[in-house]
């Protein structure tokens, strides 16, 4: 029994210390790696690849409004109530980059993108609701109202994005992936302007 112990402990022990030299191994040759990292040379090449990007979405905001609509006449009122949760998401058109707009130059990089825009604006659909929906005794329903309703909540989250700083945000965040995207790609400094 105290043998089995014995040997099932030294293969345990065994078995640790490999691991740790396996673990340190691969820990000292990355740190101790002075090879040269992988760099895109050709402006094409990295045109290609900025624009198979599509979008790129930096930023999201999220709104609640509250949207009351009321249409009053002298047999009756229609009156809806919603509660509606948009999403605004903001960003850079990739597909727009030319390739006189990307300059390599050593281990540099320099882009001209286009300005940042809002790139998508929804309602979260598993979140808006209609609170209150009243229809007076001599009025049918208006079906649209609820349409209406959904296209206000939208105009006005959109607007509440813009004046809240999405655009400015979105530049921002642009600037710091794209700095981190050109530092991995082997590039020392990017000079990113927006047009």
């Amino acid at each position: 029994m105290n043998r089995r112990i014995l040997l099932v402990g030294t293969v345990v022990v065994v078995g640790l210390i490999l691991g740790l030299a396996f673990v340190s191994g691969v820990a000292l040759s990355r740190l101790f790696s002075s090879g040269p990292r992988p760099r895109i040379q050709d402006t094409a090449a990295v045109v290609t690849q900025i624009q198979a990007l599509s979008q790129l979405v930096t930023v999201k905001y999220v709104f609640e409004k509250v949207v009351v609509l009321d249409d009053v006449k002298w047999y009756g009122q229609n009156r809806l109530l919603m509660i509606a949760h948009g999403v605004v998401k903001a960003g850079v058109d990739l597909q727009k980059v030319r390739p006189e707009q990307v300059r390599i130059s050593g281990d540099r990089i320099s882009l001209t993108l286009p300005r940042p825009q809002l790139l998508d604006v929804y309602l979260d659909e598993s979140r808006t609701e209609v609170l209150e929906r009243s229809t007076g005794v001599l009025r049918t329903f208006d079906q649209q109202m609820e349409q209406e309703a959904r296209r206000q909540a939208l105009e006005e989250i959109r607007k509440a994005a813009r004046a809240a700083g999405i655009l400015r945000d979105a530049e921002e965040r642009t600037r710091l992936q794209l700095t981190a995207l050109a530092h991995l790609a082997g590039f020392n400094g990017l000079e990113l302007k927006f047009e």
